[in-house]
Parts: C-alpha cells; structure tokens; sequence
C-alpha cells in the first residue's frame, strides 16, 4: 500500500497533479493539457522528471475535471499499485483579504471563495471546479486549499492600495499580489541554504508564462508586480501586463469593444504573443529569425529589470536576485539581459555559469541565484500541516 498526498492545480483547460509520499518525497507527476477537447492527452513523470508510460485513453477520458483526475489516477496506479489517497491539496488563486493560511475544505470556504470569482474570473472556477471534482472522485478525502495570494497578505499599506476612494479598498479593490505558492517555495530554500541572503533585500523574479517580480525581506512579501489581478505587472505570454488604464478606457470609447473582447486581447492576445506576432513561448521567439520576436524578448527584459529596480528602490537596496520559473530556469539570454540592465545596482553575472544554469551565477556584490521552484511542493506541505498528518 502506498499512501500519498495528492496536490491538485484546476485550469480551464488542463489539470497538473503531484503525488507526494508522507514523508513529503515526490513520487510522481501528471499533466492533463486541452481537458474537455477531443485532442486532450496525458503526460506522466517518476519522481526524476523522466517521462512515464501513459494507458491508451478516448477523448471522453478527458471530458470533465472529475474524468480527467480520475483518468489520471488510474494511470498513476499502473505503476504505483496499492496507491490511497490519505489528502489532496489544491492550489487556489484568490484568497481575498480573509485567507491568508491552508484551509481544509468546507461548504463555508467553497461559497466564500466562489464569491471571490469576480476578482479572479479566469482563474478562480477552475481551481475550484477542481477541488469538487476531488470532492466527487475521492469521498472521504480530506482536502486542503492552498492561495496564491496569501504570502502577500502582510505587506505595507503603501503597496497594497491603489489612489482610489477609500471606499474601493475596504470593498476589495487593493494590490493582492500572486503566484505567492512559488515565492513561498523560493523562501524556504533559502531559509534552508542561505539564511543570510534570506535575511537581506531579495527580489524573487518568477518568470514563466505568467511572470511577476516580488520583494521578500527576511521572509515577508514586501511588494509585488501583480496587483488586483494576474493581468499586471510584467508582460507575459499572452497577457498585457502594466497599461495605462486610459488604454482601456481607448478600447471601449473608440473600438467600442465590449469587457468580453477587451478580457480576451489583454488575457490572450497581449504580452509576447502580441507583440511578436510569432508565439507566446520564449523558446520559440529565441530561436525566431522575425525582427518582432526579438522585440518582444528586449521589452520583456526591460521591464523585468524596471521592475525590480523598482522593487528595490521599495526596500531600499538589492542584496540577492532569484531566478524561478519556466523562462527565468531556462533562458540565460534573458537573465544575462535582466542582470546587464542591472549592473549600476551592484549586479555582476558569472557569463559562463548562466550558460550553464548554475545555481549561483553572480561574482559581484548582489547575489545573484537560479532556482527551480516547486509550488506543488508547498501545496502538500501545506495538506499535511494544516491536517497533521
């Protein structure tokens, strides 16, 4: 019998899950992509990240979240027979001002979070069509929600408002901030293996499809880039990042678009993809001959460096500078860009080690690090502790 912690991220279109032992050891990882789409497929990893056997399954395998989890699972216990799921954490992404630690799930917190779907539209059904779909799947099961907003919640005042009526901010118009479960993550590596730079001005640069910068002072979110939602900050993907609101306003006066259209060209149709007209995918536009494509990489790497010098200036110097996610792990073109607009702050890249993603790829006086993150490691601590299993 093998009993595992089950960690649970609900797009709209795709389902990822981990499997972690008790003891917190990965076991496995599954990728559901296009869930609901004839073309749906299933993507199986051990605990080294090397690609499992997946069964033969039908497009109906897929359909729903439910299916799909359950599909998922039974893929997993062909090669982990015996397999019991004792919990399943799930990654939500708005916790509002009220949920700032892991939750074990009830009726209460489901309406409470559902209520909090305007402020996440895109986001916020899905993770939680996730969690009844393990409800469903797993009755019995206890499960535990986890908030991307909730490393936020202790910032100042300052970077938490917007110059709005007051009256905004206690109906929840503020700067929540997210991808809080990768900063965490971040955080507790270098607790682990560098207290002192954890104990310095760090800014934590998790660059992916969806990208953002975070100031972390002695393990307290000082400030992010997003805000109210994952629309601002960085450009990423697809989605626009910083825009003068005035933009919009231009959109709905003289396009006469409508919240629908402007939602899918600032969520969809922005950011990399945008602007390149060649893809969302950093990998594609390094490797693209198409003018824009460079472009759209240089205005990513100037406001990546912006942003952090802006979070800087907020916690008065630069100590440390982590790089995590899918762009900010894998690309050295744009780190040795980030670091070479960066270099009036102290900044100082190792040239050969960033080709070689070494961890530590600074020789100046900011430290400069490369660290995977792994949120679906913090979402199962967090099931077990807030369980204690």
């Amino acid at each position: 019998m093998t009993k595992a912690i089950l960690t649970l991220n609900a797009g709209s279109s795709s389902l990822k899950l981990g499997l972690f032992d008790e003891a917190l050891e990965a076991l496995a990882t599954a990728h559901v992509d296009r869930l609901g789409a004839p073309e749906a497929s299933l993507k199986l990893k051990d605990a080294t990240g090397a690609a499992m056997p997946v069964p033969s399954f039908g497009p109906d395998d897929f359909a729903t979240h439910t299916i799909a989890l359950r599909s998922a699972l039974a893929a997993f216990r062909n090669d982990l027979p015996g397999l019991e799921i004792i919990a399943i954490g799930h990654r939500i992404v708005h916790g509002g001002v009220d949920h700032a630690e892991p939750e074990p799930v009830t009726e209460v917190l489901l309406d409470h979070l559902e209520r909090l779907s305007p402020f996440a539209p895109l986001h916020q059904p899905h993770n939680l069509a996730g969690v009844r779909a393990s409800i469903e799947a797993f009755p019995g099961v206890p499960n535990v929600t986890c908030f991307d907003t909730a490393f936020h919640r202790g910032h100042p005042f300052v970077d938490d408002t917007y110059a709005l009526p007051r009256h905004y901010y206690e109906k929840g118009v503020r700067r929540y901030g997210f991808h809080g479960l990768s900063y965490d993550y971040i955080d507790s590596v270098l607790a682990a293996e560098e207290p002192d730079l954890r104990a310095g001005r760090v800014v934590v640069a998790h660059l992916g499809s969806g990208a953002s910068v975070c100031a972390i002072h002695n393990g307290q979110s000082m400030a992010c880039t997003m805000g109210f939602s994952t629309l601002s900050g960085l450009p990423m993907g697809s989605r626009a990042g910083e825009l003068d609101a005035g933009v919009v306003l231009y959109l709905m006066d003289q396009e006469k678009m409508g919240a629908a259209e402007i939602t899918e060209l600032l969520f969809k149709r922005s950011g990399l993809l945008g602007m390149s007209g060649v893809s969302n995918d950093m990998r594609t536009l390094e490797a693209s001959k198409d003018p824009h494509a460079r472009e759209a990489i240089d205005y990513f790497c100037h406001r990546v460096a912006r942003e952090i010098a802006s979070l800087a200036a907020s916690m008065g110097g630069l100590d440390g500078l982590v790089f995590c996610g899918g762009i900010g792990e894998n690309s050295a073109l744009v780190r040795e860009e980030v670091c070479e607009a960066l270099e009036w702050a102290g900044v100082e890249m190792d040239v050969e080690a960033n080709k070689a993603h070494a961890r530590n790829i600074s020789t100046g006086r900011v430290a400069v690090r490369v660290i995977p993150t792994n949120e679906e490691l913090v979402i199962a601590r967090a099931a077990k502790g807030a369980l204690k299993l």
